[in-house]
């Protein structure tokens, strides 16, 4: 599973597989915490993070939507995503 972006000790990754379930989401760690994070509506909809790391998650998202979009897609069809400008 490849990382896309990473910032303040915080993970995101999205799976590398066309049959990967939707919604178009992708995955966050930090520490021992993973969650799942939905593209479109930029909501946590599996697991959990630390209330400030959820902010940034999210926040970073928004800001990023387009391409986190563009990169599900290439994962949709196999391909690699690509790195996406972490949180500064």
């Amino acid at each position: 599973m490849p990382t896309i972006s990473m910032f303040y000790g915080i993970i995101v990754r999205m799976y590398y597989a066309p049959k990967e379930h939707p919604p178009p989401h992708f995955y966050v760690y930090y520490g021992e915490h993973k969650a799942t994070v939905d593209i479109h509506t930029c909501e946590v909809i599996q697991g959990d993070l630390p209330r400030k790391q959820t902010k940034l998650v999210l926040a970073w998202a928004e800001l990023h939507q387009e391409e986190l979009v563009a990169d599900w897609e290439l994962v949709m069809n196999g391909e690699e995503p690509f790195k996406i400008q972490p949180l500064q």
